[in-house]
């Protein structure tokens, strides 16, 4: 475990930690200090997102400017120049299994190396493709002899210990492209976490991850699904979709500029039907008409385009809910976070599809944190710092290879890559650990839109008595509800 990230207990040494999340949306960089446990903001950084689509690299000289552009800022305002940090990978990149391992202990005594050693055999039983490379080895569950259902074998006494274990994988090229553009912006990588696993640690507590719980983040290009039970991460999902999509779509629907139907979302963007409210119309400029055109399109014609998407996005989400085989299990319901959730009326949607009870989270509040870090689209930046600072399962093998038990500073011997763990099996093992097919951002910133809305004339609402178009509207309105 890199020492700069360890939880150290029982000392008072300071240390500084750098999480970056990589969005689609907007690239946020963290600076904070810990000591003795305690977790202290000193500084932040945003830039909206380049060269990224849907949670990929598409350009890494672009990706890597924006990711430098928001560690200079964080890096001013913490007066620090930190460059080692832990960094976001999208579930876009990603492919998870489930997989298990048995071990024979001779003496009887369960410690980290017999933890260590069981969960190795479980990533030889999956036999992960030569393409692919593990990012994540999360355990969710041990049997010791015939006791089901251990929560901890540290110090236990057994012969026989079973772990099941989810690993979430990623292709290799896919990760080269992301630490390339990392390493560009001269920022060396601790560690690499999965964006949903970072915001599910920023925005649950242990009594919901405990009675199980289902934490969605609903980002600017993507949503991404992890399902928690007893503290343990036992399914995760991607959907490429996310806020960003109902811009697109209002900007089709009404056939006007991008950065106005971005506008028309924050400010009309609504999920609870007001009946009296969609009887009044806006006025917004046009695409393809004379310069300044304007129209007048009713309110009702932008509540449907926003329904129709979110609907859509939270039914596939609700499936994939249902192919985990676990909602049965998940007796804390549902939690949301990522900018999305700022539309209101998304949470009694939601509740609604998904048929379970539905929480909107922000992140969990640290000392200094900034008033720019207090909203649902920061989830995943908080995360990394917490990921950093101990707060993550109760063992897992990291992207770096190294087993991690929570909250506990490990010694050398027992932070062991995995080809340390190689070098104990046999040639056949050894050669076959790496074989076979595994199974299966954020919006804008306040500052973005304050620069996107500073040309254009604020949206007016209007009400259909006080225009003299109202037959003209009623057939611009037809015409539009005709594509639904």
């Amino acid at each position: 475990m890199e020492a700069d990230f360890t939880n150290f207990k029982g000392t008072h040494l300071e240390q500084t930690i750098l999480g970056i999340d990589i969005g689609s949306t907007k690239i946020s960089a963290i600076i904070a200090t810990q000591k003795d446990g305690i977790l202290n903001i000193i500084g932040t950084g945003f830039h909206k997102s380049q060269g990224l689509k849907k949670g990929s690299v598409t350009n890494i000289e672009q990706a890597s400017r924006a990711i430098k552009n928001a560690l200079t800022d964080a890096r001013r305002v913490a007066g620090t120049n930190i460059n080692k940090a832990v960094v976001s990978i999208s579930g876009a990149y990603t492919k998870s299994t489930d997989s298990s391992g048995i071990l024979h202990v001779p003496n009887n005594e369960i410690g980290l190396k017999e933890i260590n050693r069981v969960i190795q055999t479980a990533l030889y039983n999956a036999s992960i493709p030569n393409e692919y490379e593990v990012i994540h080895i999360l355990p969710y569950k041990f049997k010791l002899d015939d006791q089901d259902f251990i929560d901890d074998p540290m110090e236990m006494s057994g012969s026989r210990l079973e772990v099941f274990v989810r690993i979430i994988t990623t292709q290799k090229s896919s990760l080269g492209n992301l630490k390339k553009a990392i390493k560009s912006a001269g920022v060396e990588i601790s560690n690499i976490v999965l964006s949903s696993y970072a915001s599910s640690i920023a925005v649950l507590s242990e009594a919901e991850k405990e009675l199980g719980v289902a934490c969605i983040d609903m980002g600017g290009s993507t949503c991404e699904l992890m399902i928690h039970i007893g503290n343990s991460l036992r399914y995760n999902d991607f959907l490429g979709v996310g806020s960003n999509h109902i811009t697109n779509d209002l900007a089709m629907g009404l056939y006007t500029p991008p950065n106005i139907a971005e506008q028309v979302k924050i400010q009309y963007g609504n999920l609870n039907k007001d009946s009296e409210a969609l009887k009044d119309l806006i006025e917004i400029p046009s695409i393809g008409g004379e310069e300044n055109t304007k129209k007048q399109v009713p309110l009702e014609v932008v509540y449907k385009i926003i329904y129709m998407r979110v609907e859509e996005t939270l039914m596939i989400l609700a499936k994939s809910l249902e192919q985990s085989n676990l909602k049965d299990q998940l007796g804390s319901g549902i939690v949301l976070t990522g900018g999305m959730t700022k539309l209101e009326g998304i949470r009694e949607l939601a509740s609604a599809i998904f048929a379970m009870p539905v929480r909107i989270a922000k992140p969990t509040e640290l000392n200094g944190i900034f008033n720019d870090l207090k909203c649902p689209e920061c989830s995943t930046a908080i995360g990394l710092i917490l990921y950093a600072s101990g707060k993550f399962t109760n063992y897992e093998v990291d992207s770096e290879k190294n087993i991690r038990f929570r909250s506990e500073k490990l010694s050398s011997d027992v932070v062991s890559p995995l080809s340390k763990a190689a070098a104990q099996m046999n040639p056949l093992q050894e050669k076959a650990i790496t074989n076979t097919e595994p199974v299966n951002s954020v919006p804008k910133s306040a500052a973005d839109i304050k620069q996107d809305l500073s040309d254009i004339t604020k949206i007016k609402k209007i009400h259909p008595e006080e225009t003299k178009e109202a037959n003209a509207v009623v057939k611009f309105w037809r015409k539009l509800t005709q594509m639904f």
